[in-house]
């Protein structure tokens, strides 16, 4: 689905360490930044998204900074992880993380989560747990959260997405995603046209969602394995990945305006689905 973007996202993480006054305050730790890819540790910020990283067993957190307010707010996820939490000011996080991040008082350092085998998210779709979404070089973080926020709402199998040209799985994007990306599991791949051929060949129906696209949406069999797939913000679906789907299709719309955000058409695709799974239920 050829798609507009918000303002392209930017590094929220500052270069400068705590000032010497704070330094006895905080404990000695090298500053946060956007991490340039998924590999090492990163850093979670906002209430929903450090909330749910604590709920996910699958999560491994380092260092957990939180003002008085938040730390209450978090005390019961808190307590059953057994974390210490370095109590800080709102302006420590703001000098760590940057003036303009909107941390809600708490920030975390924690390792990325495992990622999924392809096969898993295949067996998934499969068995009824919804499509899996495939992103095409979409590259706003915010965008990439508010996808997974659908996908966890309307129920999806899982996320795929180009490790390249594709924003790290941390700060901006899980803010975004308020909590989801702990609820959805996400395969990064490294050649998406590569990747389509083998959901192809594993039984799913593979379709690219475009404003041209030759069928409605609301037309096709979505259920059992289907795998929808949306383009990058402003350039829909490039034209590789668009012929390797097994089919194109564009959403249903009553007015002139036919270009959909990528993550409002991956919440109507899925809504979509999870209509078609309920009368099947019936």
């Amino acid at each position: 689905m050829s798609a507009t973007s918000g303002k392209p996202g930017k590094s929220r993480f500052s270069a400068h360490p705590p000032s010497r006054r704070d330094r006895g305050r905080i404990k000695a730790a090298q500053p946060w930044r956007e991490a340039p890819d998924n590999d090492g540790p990163l850093v979670l910020y906002g209430i929903h998204a450090v909330a749910a990283a604590l709920a996910n067993p699958a999560r491994r957190i380092s260092r957990l900074m939180a003002t008085e307010n938040a730390e209450n707010r978090l005390g019961e996820a808190v307590a059953q992880r057994g974390l210490s939490v370095e109590r800080v000011r709102p302006k420590d996080l703001d000098r760590l993380l940057g003036a303009d991040t909107v941390h809600q008082g708490v920030a975390a350092e924690a390792e990325p989560l495992p990622e999924p085998e392809l096969a898993q998210l295949v067996a998934a779709s499969a068995s009824g747990h919804g499509p899996l979404v495939v992103l095409d070089q979409v590259t706003d973080p915010h965008n990439v959260g508010a996808v997974l926020r659908s996908a966890a709402v309307f129920g999806a199998a899982g996320l795929v997405t180009t490790r390249r040209h594709s924003p790290p799985l941390n700060g901006t994007l899980a803010k975004a995603a308020s909590g989801a990306l702990e609820m959805v599991p996400v395969a990064m791949v490294q050649n998406l046209a590569r990747t389509l051929d083998e959901l192809k060949n594993a039984g799913v129906t593979v379709i690219g969602l475009d404003g041209e696209g030759d069928a409605l949406l609301d037309d096709a069999p979505l259920q059992g394995a289907v795998a929808f797939v949306l383009g990058a913000e402003g350039k829909g679906l490039r034209q590789l990945t668009r012929e390797t789907c097994s089919s194109v299709c564009r959403i249903g719309t009553a007015g002139t305006l036919a270009s959909l955000n990528v993550s409002n058409a991956a919440a109507i695709a899925l809504h979509l689905a999870s209509m078609q799974r309920r009368r099947s239920d019936r």
